[in-house]
């Protein structure tokens, strides 16, 4: 999608991070933008600092774990715009993992969000902009978690890994119809994702407290140490355009993460010439 100005974007996770980065970012090059996210008070921030600054944006709360609270967000976005043309499934959630304890409500609290999310964002929206016939957009926000397997036993890296081969089957499908897809992939990011207890339903439990002396709760440490020193979103928000309008389908933000990957795929082909040889 080289033309982007007067065109409908709904960004998921929208009220701070990388989605308000997304959403920023879109609203500067001309776009009309939903800001959908389940914490209501940083959405009716995110929407007035935008609209001050002469866009047309819209917020909508939505909790992406449930689909009907997806549908009735797509239906807001189609009365707002009518026609929507990008859709960024980015909203994420991050919970403790490791081989002991195993928690089944952290795994299932992460799956709804990082995955089913992405999945229900397709299902609300992609019927609607194939019926339209003018092309369009999705990106469905993964990881470097989703790369490689750093993060050991995970939920996060787990769905993430999911978020990335579920968004190159759909590029498949979608590349004849005229509708790109890219899947975002960064690595440290100066966001919230730490604390995305604050916004875990009941339904799934409290929030495990590690035990300070494990080393899951060193890998905790750490991996805040690196948020907090990580990338500006807004640096991400520009790769995010540039894929959109290069439809380009891998979107990495964090070069140095080369290594990893080489080490896991080139892991991978030597098994491949084991067996063939």
């Amino acid at each position: 999608m080289r033309e982007l100005v007067g065109k409908a974007v709904f960004v998921t996770g929208a009220a701070s991070g990388i989605g308000l980065a997304m959403a920023t970012a879109f609203a500067r090059e001309g776009m009309k933008v939903m800001l959908a996210d389940v914490e209501t008070g940083p959405l009716d921030t995110a929407v007035d600092a935008l609209r001050a600054g002469g866009a047309d944006v819209h917020g909508v709360v939505c909790d992406v774990a449930d689909p009907l609270s997806v549908d009735r967000a797509a239906e807001a976005s189609f009365r707002a715009f009518g026609t929507v043309h990008v859709v960024c499934n980015n909203a994420g959630v991050a919970a403790g993992g490791g081989i002991d304890p195993i928690s089944v409500d952290d795994w299932r609290w992460v799956i709804d969000v990082n995955l089913m999310g992405v999945v229900h964002g397709i299902r609300s929206f992609l019927p609607h902009i194939r019926g339209h016939g003018e092309g369009g957009h999705i990106v469905n926000t993964a990881s470097m978690a989703g790369m490689n397997a750093g993060l050991g036993l995970s939920p996060y890296s787990a769905t993430k890994f999911a978020v990335v081969g579920l968004s190159e089957g759909l590029a498949m499908q979608l590349r004849p119809l005229g509708i790109g897809v890219s899947v975002l992939c960064p690595s440290f990011v100066r966001t919230r994702i730490g604390e995305s207890g604050r916004n875990r339903p009941e339904q799934y439990g409290p929030t495990r407290q590690l035990d300070p002396a494990s080393s899951m709760a060193a890998v905790v440490a750490e991996i805040a140490r690196q948020l907090d020193a990580g990338l500006d979103p807004a640096a991400v928000a520009d790769r995010v355009l540039a894929a959109i309008r290069d439809d380009q389908f891998y979107i990495f933000t964090h070069p140095g993460m080369r290594a990893e990957v080489e080490e896991r795929f080139s892991a991978i082909l030597a098994a491949m010439d084991a067996v063939s040889a």
